[in-house]
């Protein structure tokens, strides 16, 4: 059966479990939230929710420069020093570093995207859609999907991972959590281009380093 996203993201809160694993649980049991929690305990995958109260303090920052025209620093953080030090965390790490590079994102998650920002941008979707004479009944769906695309290009967590783009930053990032143990996050980043904000001639820095992960 078909469930709800408010259903699948109530009981990813409720779990921790990963979103593909939570809407399993509820469709495999008709929607029925408590059934969905104890097959997510009984296969294991509800262990993160005890992670999620941790605080993630520890951590490294991982640096990239493509080129020289391209620097990123990105703090992705554990809950303790010796996790910091895995060779699977640190690698996790540097992959974010050179995604940030390639894909220029804006924000870590949706949730730090300011709310008027996301107004405006859905505004104007409204208005490109109407502009298309799209129906006025199916234009909302129509913006819902596309600000899915707009998170999708500047909102790190639901890019499309580099490396391998049928799966997302935030799924990579679930996968971490699960092989290490403990709660891993990317709390902030910033990302420097030569000459940014000054008049050249256009370079596709960005396809370089995508080109460089492949």
């Amino acid at each position: 059966m078909a469930v709800a996203v408010a259903d699948i993201k109530k009981l990813r809160e409720m779990t921790g479990a990963g979103m593909m694993d939570a809407k399993k649980a509820l469709e495999e049991h008709d929607g029925n939230m408590d059934a969905a929690i104890k097959y997510l305990r009984e296969k294991g995958l509800a262990q993160q929710a005890k992670r999620s109260s941790r605080i993630a303090s520890e951590g490294i920052i991982a640096s990239y420069v493509h080129g020289g025209r391209i620097g990123v620093l990105v703090e992705v953080n554990s809950e303790t020093d010796f996790v910091a030090k895995n060779a699977d965390f640190q690698e996790f790490a540097k992959d974010m570093a050179m995604q940030i590079a390639a894909s220029n994102p804006l924000f870590v998650s949706v949730d730090e995207v300011p709310e008027d920002q996301i107004a405006n941008e859905k505004d104007i979707l409204r208005q490109q859609a109407l502009n298309e004479g799209k129906p006025e009944n199916i234009v909302d769906k129509m913006v819902e999907g596309r600000i899915r695309k707009y998170f999708e290009e500047v909102v790190l967590l639901e890019q499309a991972f580099i490396k391998d783009p049928d799966k997302k930053v935030k799924h990579l990032l679930e996968d971490i959590n699960f092989k290490i143990g403990e709660k891993i996050s990317i709390r902030r980043f910033v990302r420097y281009e030569l000459g940014e904000g000054m008049e050249k001639r256009a370079e596709d820095f960005a396809a370089e380093v995508a080109a460089q992960m492949k």
